[in-house]
Parts: C-alpha cells; sequence; structure tokens
C-alpha cells in the first residue's frame, strides 16, 4: 500500500510543471519580501526624531526628580551607550536599498540621518568609529577611532553634498512622517542641520581645515542653493497620534504624575521674565492653587541639586509644581521637536553676534521667542507684549546671554541633548550644583566614557582613542576636541 501512494504521489508530481516546495507555501503573496527604502525611512524617522527626554530635563535643570537619587540630575552618570549604531545599520539598509532599487532620492535623507545620529555620538563621547563603522559585512568587527575634527569635517562634507543632491526635479519619496515626501523641506533641514553643526563648532573658530565661517555665511547669503527654515512648519519634528504606538511618550506616565516636579531655577528664569510659557510647562503648587493660573505666584519648583529629602519635604509642603498635566493626560500633545525653527532662529542671531554673518541679531532673536511661544500655544497679544519688555529686547551688552536663555526656555521637553550640549558649549545658563546631593564634587560632567563592551571587544583601537584625547583616562570630566580652546 505504501509503494502504490508514492506512486500516485510521484505520477501528481509530474503532470505538475513542477513540485512546489514547502517554503513557497509560508510565503504571502500580498506581502514584500524585499525591504524597500520607504518603509525603511519610516523606521528611521520614529527613532531619531523621538527627542523628548524627561532624563535630559533633569541634566539641563528644567525638571527635577524626587522619588531618588537620579543619575543624570546629580551629575554621577558614567558610560554611555553605542546602541546608536543600531540605527545607524538601519540608516545603512535603507541606502542600499535605494541604491539596489535605483530609488537614488532616498540617498540625501540617508546623509542627513548619518549626520544626525554620528553628531550625537561624538557629541557624547569625543572620538568615535567613523570611517570603518557599519562594515561588519567587509569583517570589519573591531572599527578603528576617528578623530572628533575629521568626523566634523566629513559630517560638514555629507551634508553640503546632501544639499547639492536635491534639486527641483528630484522627485518625492514615500514613506516619509515628517515632511511627507516633500524633498524641498529635506533641503531646508539639511542646511539647518548645518548651520546647527557649525555653531556647534564655534570654540574651534580658528581651525583652518574646518572654515566655520566661510560655511555658515555661504548658507545664511544664498538661500537659492542653501535654503532654511522659513516658519515652524519646515522644522524636523515627529507628530504623535492617538494610536498604539504613537502616542506621547510620557501619555500616563506614572513617574511624570507623582515624582516629577519642576526646577526651581528653571521656574524663577521664567517668572523673572514673566514668561507666560511657564504656564504652558507647569501646574500650580498646590500650596497656591487657589490663585489664578496666570498669576506667576501660583509656580514653585524644587533645586535639581539638592537632597532628595529635602525636596521630598517641599513637595509635601505643597511648594512646588509638578509638569502640566497635559504632558501626561494628552496622548498625542505636541510633537517632538528634532531641530526647530526657533533654534534656528537664535542660530542665527549669535552668528551676527559673534560677526560670522550681517544681519539684525534682535530680529533673528524676536524671531525665535516669537516661533517658540507660537509652537506652545502662547497667543499674539501676549507674545508681543512679551517681547516688549525691557528684560527680555536684546541689549548690545548682553546680547549672547539673552540669546542663549531663550534658545535654552524653547529647548522644554524637546531637542534630545541638545540644551545640555549647548550650556557645555557656552556656560549659559548657569547649571545650578550648589545643593547638598550633588555627585561627581559637584562638578557637571563634559561628557560619557565610552562603553564597557568596547573595553572587551575593541579594546586596541578604544585605548588608543582615550590616550589620545584623555590623558587623565576615561572619565566624564574628560574635555574633548570641540570644547577646547
Amino acid at each position: 500500500m505504501k509503494k502504490i501512494i508514492l506512486s500516485l504521489l510521484a505520477a501528481v508530481c509530474i503532470t505538475q510543471s513542477a513540485c512546489k516546495k514547502f517554503e513557497t507555501f509560508q510565503t504571502d503573496p500580498n506581502k514584500s519580501t524585499v525591504a524597500t527604502p520607504d518603509l525603511l525611512l519610516t523606521t528611521v524617522a520614529q527613532q531619531a526624531f523621538r527627542t523628548t527626554d524627561v532624563q535630559v530635563a533633569f541634566a539641563s535643570r528644567q525638571l527635577a526628580y524626587t522619588d531618588n537619587v537620579n543619575n543624570q540630575q546629580y551629575y554621577g552618570w558614567m558610560r554611555g551607550s553605542f546602541a546608536t549604531y543600531d540605527n545607524l545599520r538601519q540608516v545603512l539598509k535603507m541606502e542600499q536599498s535605494a541604491l539596489a532599487q535605483n530609488k537614488v532620492e532616498y540617498l540625501p535623507i540617508a546623509k542627513y540621518y548619518r549626520a544626525w545620529y554620528f553628531l550625537q555620538l561624538t557629541q557624547m563621547f569625543g572620538d568615535i568609529p567613523y570611517s570603518e563603522a557599519l562594515k561588519g559585512e567587509e569583517q570589519i568587527a573591531a572599527p578603528k577611532y576617528d578623530p572628533q575634527q575629521d568626523i566634523y569635517l566629513s559630517i560638514l562634507n555629507d551634508l553640503k553634498a546632501a544639499n547639492a543632491s536635491i534639486t527641483s526635479s528630484t522627485p518625492a519619496v514615500l514613506g516619509d512622517i515628517v515632511y511627507g515626501g516633500n524633498m524641498q523641506q529635506w533641503k531646508q533641514a539639511i542646511n539647518s542641520l548645518s548651520l546647527r553643526v557649525l555653531m556647534s563648532l564655534s570654540r574651534r573658530v580658528n581651525e583652518p581645515a574646518l572654515e566655520l565661517q566661510k560655511r555658515f555665511a555661504e548658507i545664511v547669503n544664498n538661500p537659492a542653493e542653501y535654503p532654511i527654515y522659513s516658519s515652524n512648519a519646515d522644522q524636523a519634528q515627529l507628530k504623535y497620534y492617538d494610536l498604539q504606538d504613537n502616542r506621547y511618550p510620557y501619555f500616563n506616565s506614572n513617574d511624570m504624575q507623582t515624582a516629577q516636579y519642576m526646577e526651581e531655577t528653571f521656574v524663577e528664569l521664567l517668572k523673572s521674565l514673566k514668561d507666560v510659557r511657564l504656564f504652558s510647562f507647569a501646574d500650580k503648587a498646590p500650596k497656591f492653587s487657589s490663585l489664578p493660573a496666570t498669576d506667576f505666584n501660583a509656580y514653585g519648583g524644587v533645586k535639581g541639586s539638592a537632597p532628595v529629602n529635602e525636596n521630598n519635604a517641599r513637595t509635601v509642603a505643597g511648594e512646588a509644581s509638578k509638569i502640566n498635566p497635559r504632558f501626561y493626560r494628552n496622548p498625542v500633545n505636541e510633537p517632538s521637536i528634532a531641530l526647530g525653527y526657533a533654534e534656528l532662529q537664535f542660530i542665527l542671531a549669535e552668528g551676527v553676534q559673534r560677526g560670522w554673518i550681517s544681519g539684525n541679531a534682535a530680529t533673528y532673536y524676536a524671531a525665535g521667542v516669537r516661533a517658540s511661544m507660537q509652537f506652545y500655544g502662547i497667543e499674539e497679544t501676549a507674545i508681543n507684549q512679551y517681547l516688549q519688555q525691557n528684560s527680555v529686547q536684546l541689549t548690545a551688552t548682553n546680547a549672547l546671554q539673552q540669546i542663549l536663555t531663550q534658545k535654552y526656555i524653547a529647548s522644554f521637553m524637546n531637542s534630545g541633548w541638545q540644551p545640555f550640549f549647548e550650556q557645555r558649549r557656552t556656560g549659559i545658563p548657569v547649571f545650578d550644583v550648589s545643593g547638598a546631593g550633588m555627585l561627581n564634587n559637584k562638578v557637571i560632567p563634559k561628557r560619557w566614557m565610552y562603553p564597557e563592551s568596547e573595553l572587551r571587544l575593541n579594546q586596541q583601537h578604544v585605548t588608543e582613542a582615550i590616550s589620545r584625547q584623555y590623558p587623565e583616562g576615561d572619565n566624564i570630566n574628560g574635555t574633548m576636541w570641540i570644547l577646547k580652546p
């Protein structure tokens, strides 16, 4: 009987054009089996532009955590992570897919995201694997570490090349959740990022190879070739939706409802300027709940540098404001800004102030303040009144301080680690370290130590990089190249 059945099966196969393998029936004919650049682009954008991070707010003296000792708040962090290289691998896959399918319109966007991620990494650590990174398929498992100055120059050149490759005839891309495929807006984003990169190098302005002032002026003075953001509508940001995995990252956050409070120095800064953005950022302190929400006296904070028990006592007394409930009750709330129009205007104002470009710093400055307040939903009448205050109007004697202070305020709950990096670059504003809760000898760290995995898997190259940059060893207080005078 068994032989008869096998013979019948063989006959069936012969009558067909071919016997299909079992795996054939496991493939869904309605789903693509090839990674297309549009699908990869969606994933890349979702990861890259999730810039809303309370840990940054703790380190940047905008919020404070009161349940226990937070290492970001008390400056006690140690090693960082190279997880960003996983995100870069997705960018590489998108680039490879675009080349394989002859969809070259995706390539300038890939260059943008490469620049975006490598910039984050080098700002965190200093020298990092760059030229030999992401080359596991080429059997490079232990890539060398490139000097930070070489990485910055490559980033700037890549962004310039990305801009040049987008023309008026470049087709729209699919899968773009940031700009809906509009390549001219991507061109603006690329050049706006270039200006951020250039300004981050302000301490290296005399470095001949970088040509900072020349590059900065080239972009600003030639908008036809190098367009930049023209309004909030152009800024790089990630919008949220009331759908699973697409909601605001702190929606329903228990910590945000119970253990995170406004930082006192930040609240006092806003109160001193009569800045109505405070009402958008914070909830009234319980002790002053009977006051109107528009009364600055209704708001308070705790010191990020103070011990946990001291801050707990103040919260129990009702003296401190929590963050505005919209941040944890609204599933959509506000977009995560990656690089905003307001920041760009402050970069331009600083560029004028530093003599890199001509123009009116006060005009750029006012445009930045207005853009930030509009983003937070402030009415035009209130914006105009705010800008007319003597304490807010730009003055010749204190211009850089005012520009950077407003840039700092505009970064609340957006822009990733940018407010911390900006303070590290300029010292503005002064982050309070006076409290008894401080770690790291009351010193604000300048970087993160290299990951433990590098010491195990890439010891030779990481050791060389440490010796080259930090004679005192791999520690969080080392001064990387961009911060040296």
